[in-house]
């Protein structure tokens, strides 16, 4: 296709006529089917609100088409109206329209939609399982014709998905604001999300993938990597021969092995989807696929004897390595999971004992029993970590929701307090004090010129800053430069790219600032084309998340999203491109609030401005309210910051000591 017709079919948004259905695609990974729960008189609901996009005169071709895929995929995607080009991040010059801003997400959503990026792109999901960018083609037809027709003086306003319209606004607005799922929260639980997105009337955003600005599995490789890494020193161990254990090859969970492999260990991953496990062979990511626990086993002692970094993908259930390697008295020193447990009876998980196509029948046509499998193999699985802990093991959640879910599931991994778990986030006890606390987080950015040269660059920009800064950074984030240092140095040779030419790396304030000031000057200069930034939520400032991001606040406001909405409004009027909130993300429907933006730097001035007040805002905030807390590490950031900025003023605690408490307990 040429570029002409695509800007036209762009610019056609919804067409006049019905188009012929695209063939079905086998190749590539399919969305499970989604589980009946809607009543006869809601699936009518479902049908006049689908056909609400459409004139009258073709509701009556439409709607039995519309009504089979309800109720033969549990969703209404229109997937008659799949566009016929391909679907990637081109450069943005290729969009059509009259502001670079709208081309800017444009690519972006495109991104999120490649066949090499999605994890369901025929049914708009980017990761999770569920994780969509729109619910159905139309609501991306009509969003991609919408930025193509904005001008400055507009903003586009997007309602799970559906694209309400271009409002009247101005320069300096947010050109996209998104939300996700914005539940009243007594009906924000799992079912509710089956109930009204089959309804079609909101969706699971995941964040980065609602927010057009996810990168492919590199952002994931990145904060594994950090985590890998941070872990090993945590155990006092050096990655050389070691063992990290982990399950998930699906949308980010894909990217394990290659951190594994990066921080230099011996890295062994179970997925149970074959098609998955050979993408990620294919890829590069994984280095070798192995069906047989017991070549398993003599595979992974050779590795460690040998000390390679090296991982292996097991195309098989986690609960059977873990039980597995127990019986075989092979030492794990890292476990964890980063299944989309958040997702547990719709394809997240897989019950020990069922193959893949046995389990996706099962939760369609016996969704009661799948649970019961899946609640089943969770008190398994717990009981098989129990035993390999007792030996010595670290483990830790992701944030995935494994130890929630497993909770709920009656297995073994309640602290003696009942309260806690056995086991820590590994946001609680890595991330959270090692990185947030000091402002670190995924600072991330695409080169829209979608030139490999640009990315190359932008490298090395980024490296010479941060080199730079660290010649008089305190020591308290010294191994964090470091690393970060290290990680953007090998980024090329680690062919990391998946879709756009992007690139992620861990950051401060400073840092941040100062690398986005860099690009900004060198698109100006010509150097470069024009760079979108972003982060993944996963990060200081723009998530609460009670069993993640925010597991390490422990004044009592970790339930509370106070924050994250505060991040989005405070960079929508600083000068964010877009904006996102979402009820939703890593750790599941109901259990996050996230908070996500992007921005266009285009070499101007005016860049520069935005740039300087949004990124200090979307960082700060949240070291602000981690020094509320108490955390150690924020009130040194938050003391720091303030002696940079004179115009911050933050509230710093008072902090009391414990025989005062103590004894005034003892005294009442």
């Amino acid at each position: 296709m040429n570029l002409k017709t695509f800007q036209n079919q762009i610019l056609e948004g919804i067409p006049e006529e019905i188009p012929a259905r695209p063939s079905h695609e086998s190749r590539i990974n399919h969305a499970p089917k989604r589980k009946q729960i809607l009543t006869n008189e809601e699936q009518k609901l479902a049908l006049r609100n689908a056909l609400r996009y459409f004139p009258k005169e073709q509701h009556a071709e439409l709607a039995p088409e519309f009504l089979s895929e309800l109720k033969n995929l549990g969703r209404i995607y229109m997937l008659r109206y799949r566009p016929e080009y391909t679907m990637k991040a081109r450069p943005i010059s290729d969009y059509p329209g009259k502001c670079e801003q709208a081309k800017a997400i444009m690519l972006m959503i495109q991104n999120n939609l490649d066949y090499a990026v999605a994890q369901h792109p025929h049914e708009l999901i980017t990761y999770g399982g569920n994780g969509a960018v729109f619910q159905n083609w139309i609501q991306y037809r009509l969003a991609m014709k919408y930025l193509a027709e904005m001008t400055e003086e507009q903003t586009l306003v997007m309602y799970s998905g559906h694209p309400m319209g271009l409002y009247p606004s101005h320069k300096d607005a947010p050109r996209v604001v998104v939300t996700n799922g914005m539940m009243i929260p007594n009906y924000s639980k799992p079912d509710d999300w089956e109930k009204f997105n089959a309804l079609g009337v909101t969706q699971y955003g995941q964040m980065t993938a609602g927010s057009y600005m996810y990168i492919g599995p590199q952002g994931i490789v990145h904060g594994t990597t950090i985590t890998v890494l941070n872990g090993f020193r945590k155990i006092n161990k050096s990655p050389s021969g070691s063992l990290f254990v982990t399950s998930g090859l699906g949308g980010m969970s894909g990217a394990q092995p290659k951190a594994g492999t990066i921080a230099g260990c011996v890295t062994v991953c179970a997925e149970v989807n074959p098609k998955i496990t050979k993408i990620r062979h294919e890829q590069g990511w994984v280095n070798d696929i192995i069906e047989d626990l017991d070549a398993l086993v003599d595979r992974v002692r050779l590795a460690q004897k040998n000390k390679e970094a090296i991982s292996i993908a097991y195309l098989g259930n986690i609960v059977e390595v873990w039980e597995k390697f127990d019986a075989s008295d092979i030492h794990i020193d890292l476990g964890s999971d980063q299944t989309s447990l958040h997702n547990p009876w719709a394809g997240g998980y897989y019950p020990v004992g069922m193959s893949f196509d046995a389990s996706n029948e099962m939760m369609a046509s016996n969704p009661d029993l799948f649970k019961d499998k899946v609640k089943e193999s969770l008190r398994r699985h717990a009981d098989a970590v129990n035993k390999h802990t007792a030996k010595g093991t670290y483990f830790f959640d992701y944030g995935n929701a494994f130890l929630l879910e497993a909770s709920r599931s009656g297995a073994d991994i309640m602290a003696d307090n009942g309260i806690d778990f056995k086991y820590p986030s590994y946001v609680q006890d890595i991330m959270g004090p090692m990185c947030f606390d000091y402002g670190f987080g995924p600072f991330r950015w695409v080169c829209a010129s979608g030139k490999p040269e640009d990315l190359q660059k932008t490298d090395e920009l980024a490296c010479e800053v941060l080199e730079e800064i660290m010649k008089s950074s305190p020591k308290e984030i010294q191994q964090q430069m470091a690393d970060n240092i290290q990680w953007i140095k090998g980024a090329q040779e680690n062919n990391l790219v998946v879709g756009s030419q992007a690139r992620i790396l861990y950051a401060d304030t400073e840092g941040r600032m100062k690398i986005a000031k860099s690009f900004n000057d060198a698109i100006n200069s010509g150097k470069i084309g024009p760079v979108i930034l972003g982060r993944d939520h996963h990060d200081v400032s723009g998530t609460d998340s009670p069993y993640r991001e925010t597991s390490n606040i422990y004044d009592g406001s970790r339930f509370t999203a106070d924050m994250a909405i505060q991040n989005v409004i405070g960079d929508g009027f600083r000068g964010a491109t877009w904006i996102s909130i979402h009820n939703g993300g890593g750790v599941g429907w109901g259990e996050v609030i996230n908070g996500g933006f992007g921005m266009l730097l285009d070499g101007s001035p005016d860049a520069e401005r935005r740039l300087k007040m949004m990124l200090h805002w979307d960082v700060t905030n949240g070291i602000s309210r981690r020094s509320w807390a108490r955390n150690e590490g924020a009130i040194f950031a938050i003391k720091r910051a303030m002696h940079d900025e004179p115009l911050l003023k933050v509230t710093l605690p008072e902090l009391v000591d414990d025989t005062i408490i103590k004894d005034t307990f003892e005294e009442s």
